[in-house]
C-alpha cells in the first residue's frame, strides 16, 4: 500500500515572513553609534553642496559620543510597565508620552556646553551657547512639539540641537532598559503590533538598511533611538501594501560615478504615494543611517517633484513649514 501526503504550498509573504524568524528580529544602538555617523558625515562632507552643515552635524555627533561614553543614568520601567507594553503590543518607551526626567535636560545642556567649545566662533556656537541658557519650560515644550511632530511654533534654528539631546537620551533609556531587563521575565523589546514604527520608542525610521551578514535583510533604523528592526523586503514602510513598489534613484549622479548598482535608492509605493530610502552598505560599507540620509537629500527633491511623500524621519534636517516661534531662552 502507497500513501500520499499533501504540503502547503507558502505565499511570498509567509516565505517572507518564515525567513524573517530565522533572523535577529532587533539590534539595539551600539556604543559607537554616535561615533561612526560623525566619521560618516565627515566623509560625505568632503566637496558636497551640505558641506558646513554635514561638518556642524558631525561635529555634534561627536558630541553626542563623549556624552554616551560618560556613566549618567536614565529612570527606567519596571518590570509590570515592560509586562503591560509585551501584552498591548506596543513600544515600551513611546517618545510622545513616555516621561522626560530632568536629566535629559541636564545632559542636553552639557552636550551643548561641550560642543560649544568645539565649534569656531560664529552663529552655532552662538545658538548652542544660547539653547543650553534656555530655561527648563522652553526646553520642555520644543522637545514635546519635536517629538509630537508639531511643526507649529517649532523654533528650526533649535530643532537639531534639542533632537541631539532626545536622540541622546532614548539611547541611554533603551541601552541601559535592556541591560536591566537581562534574563527578566518578559524581553523588554520585541515585535509590536505596528511593525513600521520603532518596537522600543514607537518612532518612525529615518531609512531602511540592508545590514551585512544577514544575506540582504532589510532592517528599519529608528530616527530617534537608533534601533534597528526587521522588516520584509519589497513591502511599503508606510501602508504595508507590497503593490506598486518602485525602486528610484539619482541615474545622473551614479552615472557621473561609474556606479552601476547606486548604494542608496527611495523606495516608492504607488498605493499610498509614501517613500523611504533604502540603503546598500554591501555597495557602500560606509554607510549610516542619519548621515547618508542627510547627504542624500536631492534624492528626497527628485522623488517629491514625482509626487511621493517623504515617509522617513530625520530630527536634524526636518520638512516642513513652521509658525514663528519664541527665541531660545524665552520664559526665563
Amino acid at each position: 500500500m502507497t500513501s500520499t501526503s499533501s504540503q502547503k504550498v507558502l505565499s511570498p509573504e509567509e516565505i517572507a515572513v518564515r525567513a524573517g524568524e530565522q533572523l535577529t528580529f532587533l539590534h539595539l544602538p551600539e556604543p559607537g553609534v554616535f561615533a561612526a555617523r560623525a566619521v560618516r558625515l565627515r566623509q560625505l562632507a568632503a566637496g558636497h553642496a551640505m558641506r558646513d552643515f554635514l561638518l556642524f552635524a558631525a561635529e555634534l555627533a561627536d558630541a553626542q559620543h563623549r556624552a554616551l561614553t560618560s556613566a549618567v543614568a536614565v529612570p527606567l520601567p519596571t518590570a509590570e510597565e515592560v509586562d503591560a507594553a509585551a501584552r498591548a503590543g506596543v513600544p515600551l518607551l513611546p517618545a510622545e508620552t513616555w516621561p522626560r526626567a530632568a536629566v535629559w535636560r541636564d545632559s542636553l545642556r552639557a552636550l551643548l556646553q561641550d560642543l560649544a567649545k568645539h565649534l569656531a566662533e560664529g552663529p552655532a556656537r552662538a545658538a548652542a551657547s544660547q539653547l543650553a541658557a534656555a530655561s527648563d519650560e522652553y526646553l520642555e515644550t520644543q522637545a514635546g512639539r519635536l517629538l509630537a511632530g508639531i511643526m507649529l511654533g517649532l523654533d528650526m534654528a533649535a530643532a537639531p540641537l534639542i533632537a541631539a539631546g532626545l536622540q541622546l537620551h532614548w539611547v541611554r533609556l533603551a541601552q541601559q532598559t535592556s541591560a536591566a531587563h537581562v534574563g527578566g521575565p518578559v524581553a523588554p523589546f520585541g515585535r509590536v503590533d505596528d511593525a513600521t514604527v520603532c518596537p522600543c520608542c514607537g518612532s518612525r525610521p529615518v531609512a531602511s538598511v540592508e545590514r551585512l551578514g544577514s544575506d540582504g535583510a532589510r532592517y528599519l533604523a529608528c530616527a530617534l533611538c537608533a534601533t534597528q528592526w526587521h522588516y520584509v523586503r519589497i513591502k511599503c514602510t508606510h501602508c504595508q501594501s507590497t503593490k506598486g513598489i518602485s525602486l528610484q534613484n539619482l541615474v545622473a549622479a551614479d552615472a557621473a560615478a561609474g556606479e552601476t548598482q547606486p548604494a542608496i535608492q527611495a523606495e516608492c509605493c504607488s498605493e499610498c504615494g509614501h517613500y523611504l530610502k533604502l540603503m546598500h552598505p554591501a555597495r557602500d560599507n560606509g554607510i549610516e543611517p542619519v548621515a547618508d540620509d542627510l547627504a542624500t537629500l536631492t534624492l528626497d527633491l527628485l522623488v517629491s517633484e514625482e509626487g511621493q511623500q517623504r515617509h522617513g524621519l530625520n530630527l536634524l534636517l526636518l520638512f516642513g513649514e513652521p509658525d514663528e516661534a519664541p527665541p531660545p531662552g524665552r520664559g526665563h
